[in-house]
């Protein structure tokens, strides 16, 4: 027995050896001090009031494209041939499908691969019923208490404008680019982006097939922190989760409700959603947290960082963690979501046919035809018809952190936001960069250069969306800093 408690007691002293080694030897992936960005010669009330403009102009893109009015795209482009002279004079602009605009502004060495920056013109619809819940009108680009009021004000007139505040203080400047900077603006990325970013990527891939750098919108500066920093953290999106989108329907007898049988096509329906969201897809921490938390775990307490620094150990306790709140488990996993139930239209009448819409997220390693695989063991049921809902799609390219676009995507967020760790993250939503991945798999990054709380972040699609009317310099002078950087 002594022998093996001597045993037992020097594996634990070897244990606590290799988890102390690996947590002082953790690489630190910040930089040290950067020279800030210098401020770029724009008038911020007038780049401001350019903004509330724009919010005033309400391009709401439908899911069903022929129920989009379209006038107000046709407004949107005129004001921005108003507000930025320069750049409708200097730089070339291509339209693809009327209303995606290509902007390109040629550098002078033709043997740099060129940058690219996204944004859309496209706001989602105000939720119906909700204009009086609004401290100023969702369309009236009105400010208040130091905010900016409006549909777009963060998603996503924030970074059209912004980038072409930017170009058109560069222009004015007399700046010149060395690297070819191209802007592609879509009409429908909260749509799917079909008309927009699709057919603008096409047209790229003709014209420009390789990028040095892709960046749209996406990750932001999260004002308070993140695995219980205090600390700002910028979070650059290095890939975005899949989409798929499945119908489960069954049928069965129809009839009168005083007579159901002992399982209903609604019952069944109900039973496999249910069995759908007792079994969710396993916690990965190699679909992004991984990379995250090596990005974070030098500035957290010693203790949390051993934790960080040894994933291979507490790998299960950080899952656990984290998987106690929708944003962390979203991070964590394909996730499962029923959206939509649809069955019979009276009381008491059984239908025949019942269906369930459900949507999966899926995470960077989970294919579409992996997670079709999944649905079908889990229900178990031949009766349970499956379909698939559009167009399924897998995680886009993990972009890299060790290339010379990151690096300079990370020193161009230190020059602005000098408190900020910067870390990689996966996007749970969708953008257009997905439609562009291809031209630069190993550099497509989302961030939106905002400092923002969690409270704002959640105005993002919501009531009473708004930017803080001072951080819209900063936006700007971020754009320039990137563009003279690359």
């Amino acid at each position: 027995m002594r022998r093996f408690l001597l045993g037992l007691l020097l594996i634990l002293i070897g244990l606590a050896a290799v988890l102390l080694a690996n947590t002082l030897r953790l690489p630190n992936h910040q930089l040290g001090a950067v020279p800030a960005a210098p401020a770029v010669a724009v008038v911020p009330d007038s780049a401001l009031a350019h903004l509330a403009g724009a919010l005033r102009i309400p391009t709401v893109s439908r899911t069903r494209y022929a129920e989009t009015d379209t006038l107000p795209f046709d407004q949107f482009q005129a004001y921005l041939q108003r507000t930025f002279p320069l750049v409708h004079q200097r730089l070339r602009l291509q339209k693809v499908n009327r209303y995606g605009l290509l902007y390109e502004w040629p550098g002078t060495n033709a043997a740099l691969k060129p940058l690219l920056l996204l944004a859309h013109q496209d706001v989602v619809p105000v939720l119906p019923g909700t204009d009086s819940q609004w401290v100023r009108p969702p369309f009236a680009g009105q400010q208040a208490g130091g905010y900016l009021y409006g549909r777009g004000a963060l998603d996503d007139k924030l970074n059209v404008l912004g980038q072409l505040e930017a170009v058109e203080a560069l222009l004015r400047a007399g700046f010149r680019p060395r690297r070819t900077v191209l802007l592609a603006f879509g009409h429908d990325e909260e749509t799917q982006g079909r008309r927009g970013a699709a057919a603008l990527a096409a047209l790229l891939q003709t014209q420009h097939p390789q990028l040095e750098m892709v960046l749209d919108e996406g990750g932001l500066v999260k004002a308070d922190g993140v695995a219980g920093l205090t600390q700002p953290v910028a979070l650059v999106g290095v890939s975005e989760k899949g989409y798929l989108t499945l119908e489960l329907s069954a049928t069965g007898p129809g009839g009168h409700s005083s007579m159901p049988p002992a399982l209903t096509s609604v019952g069944r329906v109900a039973a496999a959603v249910a069995k759908l969201e007792a079994q969710p897809f396993p916690a990965r921490l190699d679909g992004g947290v991984s990379g995250l938390l090596a990005y974070l775990a030098p500035a957290v307490p010693f203790g949390k960082r051993l934790v960080f620094a040894n994933q291979w150990v507490f790998g299960p306790l950080i899952k656990k963690t984290l998987a106690a709140t929708p944003s962390g488990n979203a991070a964590l996993r394909t996730t499962t979501a029923p959206t939509i139930m649809r069955g019979g239209d009276k009381d008491n009448v059984l239908p025949d046919r019942a269906t369930a819409t459900v949507n999966f997220r899926l995470l960077p390693g989970d294919s579409v035809a992996a997670v079709l695989r999944r649905v079908r063991e889990i229900i178990d049921d031949p009766q349970i018809q499956l379909r698939t809902v559009g167009e399924g799609r897998d995680a886009t390219p993990v972009s890299g952190t060790d290339n010379a676009a990151f690096a300079t995507l990370h020193r161009t967020i230190r020059s602005v936001f000098p408190r900020a760790l910067v870390a990689p993250y996966v996007v749970v939503g969708a953008t257009d960069a997905r439609a562009y991945a291809s031209l630069c798999p190993q550099a497509t990054y989302r961030f939106i250069p905002v400092l923002m709380n969690q409270v704002a972040i959640e105005s993002l699609h919501g009531t009473n969306e708004r930017l803080r009317a001072g951080a819209y310099p900063d936006v700007i002078r971020f754009y320039a800093a990137l563009i003279k950087n690359m």
